[in-house]
């Protein structure tokens, strides 16, 4: 194998391969990557045996075609710390050795058979269709919010992805819970296209954010009951999804709450930094004094302090008062869009329900917290 390319070709994907491998692992094969180089390209890919990641990069200057594996940290690290954009040779002088030159930098790396890495399985009875990384990327970041990181409740450690329907429409939906709070997004899809519900766990939802944020076109989706699989561009991603049943989330989702606070988005989120600075536990609670024309936000530390802050706002009902997990607001404002929030209530003591006045397929649900 004797190739040259350009480092900073091959460093997006080092890195995204980074993010499979586990740190600490007891095969020592899952720390390598495997890298073929056949066809004027190469192809770099990365395993945790629940997740899948490959990358083709076209090459222009490839001499000699091959196989192996080596460290993907170490050869991260290796191209991360050259110049940008520079010349990278790249040379298998046995099945054990890659040499590396770069200027005047050489490097060599110890490698591992490639027969030894796991290949995955060819897939069967795998449901396909397309939709905009943007869209998709969307309903990742409205929801992960609220994945659970309680690993005693597994089938809470994702995003629930199933098909829904609502006047008429049929839509992909998400949702995430970690029984305190609640995440929900939709976007509209292809009522023929076949879907099956799966919970896609917490470290393949980062990656696949990863990927999307700088893929602009559409991504490909596939999926059975036990995997998922994600082409995006040169880029493939598969995925174990998590083996469990996700609770009836519409049994907590609000109905009656006819109270309704309207408050503009940064004045709210800005105000909650600010009191807040005074205790750097969010479990303290932020105290929130709902009126006709104001929102008091106050925050009582006893070992540090107190936070005191007022702003204006728009209630339809008579005073009321209630604790959150300031981080938990601080969360959904950041994924608002429009330039206020809507709050609906129902007393000081019942779940809270959340609207994005600029996005009525979204919604958040907040558990009030008793101090």
């Amino acid at each position: 194998m004797e190739f040259t390319i350009n480092r900073d070709l091959i460093l997006k994907p080092l890195s995204h391969a980074c993010g499979i491998i586990e740190k600490k692992t007891t095969i020592p094969i899952l720390s390598n990557i495997l890298i073929e180089v056949k066809e004027s390209k190469i192809k770099v890919t990365a395993t945790d045996l629940d997740i899948i990641y490959s990358e083709e990069i076209p090459l222009e200057d490839l001499k000699k075609e091959g196989t192996t594996t080596t460290s993907a940290t170490i050869l991260h690290d290796i191209l991360r710390k050259l110049d940008a954009n520079a010349k990278v040779e790249f040379f298998l002088q046995d099945s054990n050795k890659l040499k590396l030159k770069s200027g005047n930098s050489k490097f060599n790396l110890l490698c591992m058979p490639p027969d030894s890495f796991p290949v995955p399985e060819k897939d069967k009875n795998l449901m396909t269709f397309e939709i905009e990384s943007s869209k998709f990327l969307k309903l990742l970041n409205k929801t992960k919010i609220s994945i659970s990181n309680d690993e005693t409740r597994h089938y809470l450690n994702g995003i629930y992805f199933h098909k829904t329907n609502f006047n008429k429409n049929t839509y992909l939906s998400a949702v995430a819970t970690d029984s305190h709070r609640l995440s929900s997004s939709r976007i509209s899809i292809d009522p023929n296209i076949n879907f099956e519900p799966i919970i896609l766990p917490k470290k393949t939802i980062f990656q696949l954010i990863s990927l999307l944020e700088q893929n602009n076109g559409k991504i490909k989706v596939s999926n059975n009951k036990t995997k998922i699989k994600f082409s995006a561009g040169n880029s493939l991603l598969i995925s174990k999804v998590i083996d469990g049943r996700f609770p009836d989330y519409n049994k907590v989702v609000p109905a009656n709450n006819s109270k309704t606070l309207q408050i503009k988005l940064n004045d709210f989120k800005d105000s909650i930094e600010r009191v807040t600075t005074v205790s750097s536990d969010y479990k303290e609670g932020l105290k929130i004094l709902a009126t006709k024309e104001s929102l008091k936000l106050s925050v009582n530390n006893p070992k540090s302090g107190e936070g005191f802050e007022n702003i204006d706002a728009k209630f339809n009902s008579d005073d009321l008062e209630m604790s959150f997990n300031s981080r938990y607001l601080i969360d959904i404002t950041s994924q608002i869009e429009s330039e206020s929030i809507i709050i609906n209530l129902k007393d000081g003591n019942s779940p809270v329900l959340i609207n994005d006045p600029s996005d009525q397929n979204s919604f958040h649900v907040v558990m009030p917290m008793k101090i």
